[in-house]
């Protein structure tokens, strides 16, 4: 597998982040900053936070590309920044799973290139030989549940104060798909 895949569709490119991106990555997530966070899990207030520089998380991410434990990816649309789609906390051995998460420029929702850029993660996941993908969803993001819900995921249920966001621990729905369900429709490249 090459060191930092791209993966690319007509007007879309997931690709690692790199430091000359700093610049560019700081401002769209000072811009979303308030739309992300109802949505976006942070550190809850007894936790040692670590400050990272853009260099080190940029580093961070190449080697957890590398190990195989996350393949975090920014969107690039038109050449700009728009947003990131991750496949975070892999699982080896008799698992085979991973977690999917999504974001994307709240200028640029409803264009549905959060959910492309989320089917070309997944896909890339599964080829690589991961069985089994998640996403947790709070019950009020209804965006993040159509992306899910186009995608073929399906609901399993609710756990409850699973990811501490906003202030609080909230509850999420999780959606599962697996690698040996059939990925049809317009989003995986198929009829539909």
């Amino acid at each position: 597998m090459p060191r930092d895949p791209e993966l690319v569709a007509p007007g879309l490119r997931l690709r690692a982040l790199r430091p000359r991106d700093e610049s560019e990555w700081l401002a769209l997530r000072s811009r979303n900053r308030d739309w992300l966070r109802p949505w976006e899990a942070t550190l809850p207030p007894e936790a040692q936070a670590t400050d990272m520089t853009f260099r080190a998380f940029t580093r961070l991410e190449r080697r957890q590309r590398r190990e195989l434990t996350a393949l975090p990816y920014a969107i690039e649309v038109d050449g700009a920044l728009q947003g990131r789609v991750a496949v975070a906390g892999i699982q080896w051995g008799a698992q085979r799973s991973a977690s999917l998460g999504y974001w994307i420029d709240e200028a640029h929702t409803g264009r549905g290139i959060v959910t492309r850029a989320a089917a070309l993660a997944a896909e890339h996941a599964f080829t690589i030989g991961l069985h089994r993908l998640e996403i947790a969803i709070r019950p009020e993001n209804a965006a993040s549940r159509r992306v899910a819900e186009k995608l073929g995921f399906i609901e399993e249920g609710l756990r409850r104060s699973y990811l501490f966001i906003d202030g609080g621990w909230r509850d999420h729905i999780v959606f599962s798909r697996t690698q040996d369900e059939p990925r049809i429709g317009r989003y995986w490249g198929g009829d539909g």
